[in-house]
């Protein structure tokens, strides 16, 4: 609780710059607002799908961090099988010492065996669509289209003072990490491409990480 304490209490890093920050966020509204849009009928078939394979919930819904840590509920396509719970890699209480200097390098998130990819879930995450209603997200403000992947309120609990400066801005539906594929490979690497992303933000690196996410899409 002291490291969201704290980051409320922080104002950005540096100075950011005000054309930036409203063209990113007009960007985010006219983006998520028309791709949700031009998608309906594709979240049509999805959810149709869930429901007639798998059944209800066609979402899942996770209490994430956002900047400053403000917390909010992301919105997913539903893609494990219910109702196995997701059994995290968090430390025990007292935890133990490698965790009192912020998420070891080690941090990865663990599911219990019991908890399986569903039949829609497969292709689902074959075309990364489990992640399309999170556009409202984006389309709220609690979001970007671009930025840090949105982590988990318990681990940001334990958040060190360098791990948390990623929480200085909006988390991404992708970034820099996800693109690079270190967001649940190695702790370390997605906090050090997490801090380059902020210290390097622009509307050309914005594109250039968007971009790179829909043709990693177009590959699969």
């Amino acid at each position: 609780m002291e490291i969201r304490q704290s980051i409320r209490s922080k104002a950005d890093l540096g100075k950011h710059d005000t054309l930036y920050t409203i063209t990113k966020r007009v960007a985010d509204i006219v983006i998520s607002s028309a791709a949700l849009l031009i998608m309906s009928p594709l979240f049509i078939v999805v959810s149709y799908r869930i429901l007639k394979r798998d059944g209800k919930p066609v979402f899942e819904k996770e209490t994430v961090a956002g900047k400053r840590n403000r917390l909010y509920t992301i919105w997913r396509f539903r893609t494990m099988t219910i109702p196995s719970k997701v059994i995290r890699s968090l430390p025990p209480h007292p935890f133990p010492e490698e965790w009192s200097n912020g998420v070891p390098d080690s941090f990865h998130f663990k599911r219990s065996a019991a908890q399986t990819v569903t039949f829609s879930g497969k292709w689902i995450k074959k075309y990364r669509l489990e992640n399309l209603p999170a556009l409202y997200n984006v389309l709220k403000g609690d979001m970007s289209l671009v930025g840090p992947e949105p982590e988990i309120a318990e681990v940001v609990d334990h958040y060190n003072k360098h791990q948390a400066v990623r929480l200085m801005v909006k988390p991404g539906i992708t970034g820099f990490a996800q693109v690079n594929g270190s967001t649940n490979l190695n702790h370390t690497q997605k906090i050090r491409d997490d801090l380059f992303y902020i210290e390097k933000r622009s509307i050309k690196f914005d594109l250039i990480i968007f971009s790179r996410a829909i043709r990693q899409i177009f590959k699969q």
